[in-house]
């Protein structure tokens, strides 16, 4: 039986995937589903953590303010929870695209653990 934990954090996530090695398969699925989006964000390989955060962040503010329909279709493609994304509160663009850059990472962390543990 596999235990899978969700982290709680955006750090804890990536000190996770550090932790496992799993590091940059997590960007290389990062950069495969914004790719199949038709929205590149193309995080370099050895990117920290911080500037993978960075990247991220700014390409989803990017996204919520000037292309929100291709914003709804990355959420789709990546398969982020609607029910989380509708929990959060979208009155402060910057905080909300912090919060989605978060869940898209917890989604796509989900993909990589799953494959290199099964």
């Amino acid at each position: 039986m596999i235990n899978y934990k969700t982290p709680v954090s955006l750090e804890k996530l990536l000190q996770e995937a550090e932790q496992e090695d799993l590091y940059i398969k997590l960007i290389e699925q990062l950069n495969k589903d914004f790719n199949f989006a038709n929205e590149p964000i193309d995080i370099p390989l050895q990117s920290t953590a911080m500037e993978l955060k960075t990247i991220l962040h700014e390409k989803i503010y990017k996204l919520i303010q000037f292309k929100f329909a291709e914003y709804l279709n990355l959420l789709y493609i990546i398969d982020v929870s609607e029910e989380e994304v509708k929990k959060l509160d979208g009155s402060d663009i910057l905080e909300l695209s912090k919060q989605v850059s978060f869940l898209i990472l917890k989604r796509e962390w989900q993909k990589v653990w799953f494959r290199n543990k099964l």
